[in-house]
């Protein structure tokens, strides 16, 4: 709704988004994941008259620093592991719409690449595991919250795909999403998800630049 909005306002302004797919892209990305997801979750933090503690960031030390490496490692690997075995077993998995557009735009992906760690990465981790799965541990133990809010976190995800094994894609994101979870647990700093989220992205968003262009 939020980008719809800014589309049409913009558009009184005779900028067409329909017409610069690149633009387009940046502004869902920024409205999306920056803007709707940071007004939740700072109006679900004014509706329960909680501080801002309740969202537990800091400056990260020495261990969260390892944690964030590992982690960005992990995801790495998991991904890797999981894109083989489907290609092994002959199955197929759904692609997400904004690499569908990075592929007939390739700059996209470079602007998506900045994008991913003041963006992208803060906002997801600050709705889903800052305000998601902190409220969910309110009631319920740390494990069970973490598979809950990943759970939801993958599930979204279903309306930005396109094409057949939707659910191959859901599931991989679930089992990215458990580490994520795990690390704000562990840590209890938002910054590591945070980083390591926008790292992933980028990391992604980069390959994907170099295979569009043939770079590799």
């Amino acid at each position: 709704m939020v980008v719809l909005v800014t589309t049409s306002t913009l558009a009184t302004f005779g900028i067409d988004l329909t017409s610069r797919p690149s633009l387009r892209l940046v502004l869902n990305t920024i409205m999306l994941q920056g803007v709707t997801f940071g007004g939740l979750a700072l109006l679900y933090l004014k509706v329960r008259d909680l501080d801002y503690e309740f969202v537990q960031i800091s400056v990260p030390d020495t261990r969260d620093v390892v944690v964030t490496v590992v982690g960005t490692i992990t995801l790495l690997g998991l991904l890797f592991a999981a894109s083989t075995i489907i290609s092994l077993l002959g199955i197929e998995s759904a692609q997400n719409q904004i690499m569908e557009a990075g592929q007939n735009n390739p700059e996209v992906f470079l602007l998506l690449v900045p994008l991913s760690f003041l963006v992208v990465g803060p906002g997801e981790e600050l709705l889903y595991r800052g305000i998601v799965q902190g409220t969910l541990q309110e009631t319920l133990n740390p494990a069970r919250a973490v598979v809950l809010a990943s759970a939801l976190f993958a599930s979204i995800h279903l309306f930005s795909l396109s094409g057949e094994g939707k659910f191959v894609y859901i599931g991989i994101t679930f089992l990215l999403a458990l580490v994520l979870g795990a690390a704000y647990v562990y840590t209890e700093n938002l910054a590591v998800p945070a980083v390591i989220h926008g790292t992933y992205n980028a990391v992604q968003f980069a390959g994907a630049y170099l295979t569009a262009t043939g770079g590799i």
